[in-house]
């Protein structure tokens, strides 16, 4: 075999080789982020050496303290197993995993847990005080929330996900982080596991609990990803599917689409296009979208009649979301999330929202 020959098998093999890499590289960032695994081995009894762990951050540039003040905080977490969780009300996966948090809170608070929800909003809505207390109100959390509305927290978590969940032991060592929902028995496990090395510490009584039974919500693997309306939270998103596409800050006469593609909203009527929303300049409107799930969820602001419709049929009761009351219409007023369409599996449909209202904004469409 020939110099040249060699010399081209190689850079071949090169090439080839370096494509694999990138597919790699490209395939592993188009994934959903993988939940963070345990600081801790939950079945150890050994002693353990904390010089690896990082303290968790304080609580900074809050706007406001719900369940609490910021005194009264200040002083129930000296000594605490502390599970922060980093939510926000509009989010669906978010919302997932409340029953979860509020009752490890109604189990272990009396033993040494203190959970403290950090609101670090994705909306500027979100930002309201009202708006949050009316959520937590909403889902029953009686533990104490900070309105991270700048998300300096958020940051100085060094965090990009939400829902995400850090528990620190009673030493303030961040021993524990998960990302999205999920794994729920794991992270009660090291709840337990933290509570029993406080107890230690402390002198105190340990105790032993089963773990909380809750059923976990069972997504669908394909679904519809989530779909933006802001054309800022769109960015690098093909999933607005009419020629007129985004208009930054301009009112657009939205035409009916000649077809729908999967995955891609096409509104109807005249829109304004906001930064992180679309809201309905004429007094009617229409959205339609083609999408594959078994949950559909809104997030809008203001005002508005809904009239929805599954393959040009009205709703049905055997697809009709948690929110609808009114046969396949939804009345919406609070700014946050309503359930649409609830089913028992993923399925296909061309679903059609009829609007009634001027001024009403819708800012995502989330899936399950």
């Amino acid at each position: 075999m020939n110099s040249e020959i060699k010399t081209g098998l190689i850079l071949g093999i090169i090439i080839a080789a370096g494509l694999g890499i990138l597919g790699t590289i490209f395939s592993t960032l188009d994934q959903e982020p993988q939940p963070s695994t345990a600081f801790i081995e939950i079945n150890s009894t050994s002693i353990i050496d904390k010089s690896g762990f990082k303290k968790a951050p304080q609580l900074v540039g809050i706007a406001d303290y719900l369940n609490t003040t910021p005194q009264k905080l200040q002083k129930i977490m000296k000594d605490k197993v502390i599970l922060y969780d980093i939510w926000t009300y509009s989010c669906i996966n978010c919302i997932r995993t409340l029953p979860y948090i509020i009752a490890w809170d109604d189990k272990y608070s009396d033993q040494g847990l203190l959970i403290i929800g950090i609101h670090s909003p994705e909306f500027e809505f979100e930002k309201n005080s009202e708006n949050v207390k009316m959520a937590i109100e909403k889902h029953g959390i009686k533990y104490p929330v900070v309105m991270d509305n700048d998300m300096e927290t958020w940051k100085a978590f060094e965090n990009r996900y939400w829902p995400r969940k850090y528990i620190a032991d009673h030493e303030g060592y961040l021993r524990y982080d998960h990302i999205g929902e999920g794994r729920y028995q794991e992270t009660e496990k090291v709840i337990q596991k933290l509570l029993e090395e406080r107890s230690k510490s402390l002198g105190l009584e340990v105790s032993a609990y089963s773990l909380v039974d809750i059923k976990e919500f069972e997504h669908t693997l394909f679904r519809t990803p989530e779909l933006y309306f802001g054309y800022k939270f769109a960015q690098n998103r093909n999933q607005l599917g009419s020629e007129e596409g985004f208009q930054p800050d301009k009112t657009i006469a939205y035409s009916e689409p000649d077809k729908i593609d999967l995955h891609k909203f096409y509104p109807i009527g005249e829109w304004k296009n906001n930064e992180d929303s679309m809201e309905l300049v004429s007094e009617k409107g229409i959205i339609k979208l083609l999408y594959n799930a078994k949950e559909v969820n809104i997030v809008t602001e203001n005002s508005a009649e809904l009239e929805i419709f599954l393959d040009g049929i009205p709703l049905s009761e055997k697809y009709s979301g948690n929110d609808v009351m009114d046969k396949n219409t939804l009345h919406v007023s609070d700014a946050g999330l309503y359930n649409i369409i609830d089913s028992e599996s993923s399925e296909s449909h061309v679903l059609e929202i009829n609007v009634k209202g001027k001024g009403f904004q819708i800012f995502t469409f989330t899936f399950g």
